[in-house]
């Protein structure tokens, strides 16, 4: 009896340490764009031309939650879910590193809206890229509502930051580097 318990004790452990890595990170990707269709939902309540850029992009990439903190030396990093006509298709990190003049902490999201399949095309040959260096950017600040017009749907990409918490001085979504993630 002793050695059916220990058997079946080690077969069950056994079958956790596989089973899950599978199951967890499908839940983690569900997780992920659960947070990222909500996300998108309070960008649109807010600031509702948001959603009329929407509708002529060919992407969106959503960060739900993109967490920058530093004290001279700053990081930030967050994980978003793109999405192509509604649906998930891939998933990608954002992160960078700097060294200046900033201080505190703070939570953001950041919705990026790929306007042609030039500039999406170029996110999945280049595995990614760094905010501020290519393809064309333009950020939407607060008030993206009276940013967001026709001459914004010729920008290649549009990033627009948007439910802030926290507080952090010097704060500049360029330098961001985006590249492809398998949860």
């Amino acid at each position: 009896m002793t050695l059916s318990r220990r058997s079946t004790l080690a077969a069950g452990l056994a079958a956790l340490a596989l089973a899950p890595s599978g199951a967890l990170a499908e839940n983690y990707r569900a997780n992920l764009t659960m947070r990222a269709h909500e996300a998108l939902s309070q960008l649109y309540a807010t600031e509702p031309r948001a959603r009329y850029l929407a509708g002529h992009a060919s992407a969106v990439l959503v960060f739900p939650s993109v967490v920058k903190g530093g004290l001279i030396w700053g990081a930030e990093s967050g994980n978003g879910v793109l999405f192509m006509g509604g649906r998930p298709t891939a998933y990608y990190n954002t992160s960078a590193a700097s060294f200046g003049l900033q201080a505190g902490g703070q939570k953001i999201s950041v919705a990026i809206f790929f306007m042609n399949g030039r500039a999406l095309g170029y996110l999945h040959r280049s595995g990614g890229f760094a905010i501020g260096t290519a393809p064309n950017v333009v950020v939407v600040n607060q008030g993206a509502a009276a940013q967001i017009n026709s001459t914004t749907l010729t920008q290649d990409v549009v990033v627009v930051p948007f439910g802030q918490r926290g507080l952090m001085a010097g704060i500049d979504i360029h330098g961001s580097k985006i590249t492809p993630i398998n949860p």
